[in-house]
């Protein structure tokens, strides 16, 4: 059952009164007077509309892309954005054209048979234990970075090898099982990205932001907290639906024909656009453009798997919307002075609550943890968080780049509703597990992301030579 179906099989009249009650309190938000000096009313707005679609979408009470092209429209008619043009910025970034490209991709795995021959292989290694296919998975995710490093890539390619998985375990839809890979793929996954300063957006905008980063030196600082975040969030899932790794699985025939001609096209297709964005800090492309070049590649015929048909049923394209949506909603929250605002509120004046260097530490995690909720895209959080988060390192006396570090972990360890992060979208539409239990993850994740923070990082950022307090 697909996402459509599945929201049409829930209990209508409990969706509609919520989205009736959403939309009244949107319109009485709409007619309160400024509520701060330093709020604007277009920035307040700008507020309104997007708690209104952090709602819509964690409550499910619309499909994420009505919701995500209701945000765009409200974002304009309500003023917050200006005009049209500024409300729809988010379809003019490369994101959404990036994301394009590796769901071309992923549908390009199963096309050509590879996702049926790893799914094979999966299977046979595990022998029957689930919980042997989860651990593949999770310890793979490390290794798997070096040759793809982009987290949404990973989820684009895996999701369609682990339904195939389950497809052939006849493993129902929203087993336990698949809600723990599923799960695994799409907060998990993303920690072994970052641990690299190639691994995505989340690293190389931090980085930036901070200066004076190299490879290495990131590597070195963020391996251990980053891998630790990675284990623990493992066996939180594992804890969280280990009824599902009781379930036996079929070990099917080992696969022995060779690969045929069009894997292998495949294969160097997938591999080459790897290689560009590995090498992204030689040729300076944007990450989208090697992400095209792989879906050109993929679509021509008698070189590529795929047909334009292909793409028009294995696409969700519900998933570009949201993704342009938010960057939309992030971009309108900085250009009406409402992130500003709020991240001045939220983290800029927390550490003034505190007279000491870890108080002021669990306060900026607290102020970066309600601004990540309210902020949908992780390059507006980083953007707003950071240098605020810097600032008041120097003010408190601290090391401004843990300060930096420690904001950018906590917002980065969590995902709290499908639109925050564009492999959650990937894994949220295949149906295995809906907003609710992402939500109730990524409040798990809350907790593994501070624990990590105080009992690994700190220490392991003091022996690296960048103590805390210096």
């Amino acid at each position: 059952m697909n996402r459509i179906e599945t929201a049409v099989a829930r209990d209508a009249p409990a969706r509609t009164l919520a989205l009736g009650l959403t939309l009244g309190a949107l319109g009485l938000g709409l007619f309160l007077p400024p509520l701060s000096e330093g709020l604007p009313i277009a920035g307040q707005r700008a507020l309104i509309v997007t708690l209104l679609t952090i709602v819509l979408w964690t409550s499910e009470a619309l499909e994420p892309g009505v919701t995500a092209l209701l945000s765009v429209t409200l974002l304009a008619l309500t003023g917050a954005a200006g005009n049209v043009r500024a409300a729809l910025q988010g379809f003019a970034n490369p994101v959404p054209y990036f994301l394009v490209g590796v769901l071309t991709m992923g549908v390009a795995v199963v096309r050509s048979g590879l996702a049926e021959r790893l799914a094979r292989t999966i299977l046979t290694k595990a022998r029957g234990r689930s919980v042997a296919v989860y651990l593949q998975l999770v310890l793979a995710f490390p290794v798997l970075t070096f040759v793809l490093p982009s987290a949404t890539t990973r989820s684009g390619i895996l999701i369609h090898i682990y339904d195939e998985v389950f497809a052939l375990a006849r493993v129902p839809r929203g087993a336990d099982i698949a809600k723990a890979v599923m799960l695994a793929l799409s907060s998990i996954n993303r920690l072994a990205s970052t641990a690299l300063l190639t691994g995505g957006i989340t690293p190389v905008m931090s980085a930036a932001i901070i200066g004076g980063m190299s490879w290495t030196g990131w590597f070195a600082l963020m391996a251990v907290p980053y891998y630790t975040i990675l284990l623990l969030g493992g066996l939180l899932t594992w804890a969280l639906y280990r009824r599902g790794f009781t379930r036996g699985l079929p070990a099917p025939r080992r696969e022995r024909r060779p690969l045929a001609p069009v894997e292998w096209r495949t294969i160097a297709v997938i591999l080459g656009a790897s290689a560009l964005w590995l090498t992204d800090s030689w040729h300076r492309l944007d990450p989208a453009l090697p992400a095209l070049l792989a879906f050109v590649a993929l679509l021509i015929p008698r070189f590529g798997p795929l047909a334009w048909a292909d793409l028009e049923r294995g696409v969700g394209w519900a998933n570009v919307f949201v993704i342009a949506a938010s960057i939309s909603l992030a971009h309108v929250l900085v250009t009406s002075g409402a992130a500003g605002w709020l991240a001045r509120l939220l983290v800029g004046g927390l550490p003034a609550l505190g007279g000491r260097p870890l108080t002021t530490i669990v306060l900026l995690m607290l102020g970066a943890t309600v601004l990540r909720a309210l902020v949908p895209n992780i390059a507006g959080f980083l953007a707003l968080a950071l240098p605020l988060a810097m600032s008041v390192g120097r003010e408190a006396g601290l090391n401004p780049l843990v300060c930096a570090l420690v904001v950018m972990m906590t917002g980065d360890a969590v995902v709290y509703y499908p639109a925050q992060s564009s492999s959650a979208l990937v894994i949220y539409e295949r149906g295995h597990v809906s907003a609710g239990e992402m939500l109730r993850f990524g409040l798990w994740m809350t907790l593994v992301g501070w624990l990590a923070i105080l009992a690994v990082a700190l220490p392991w950022w003091s022996l690296a030579g960048e103590p805390l307090v210096r």
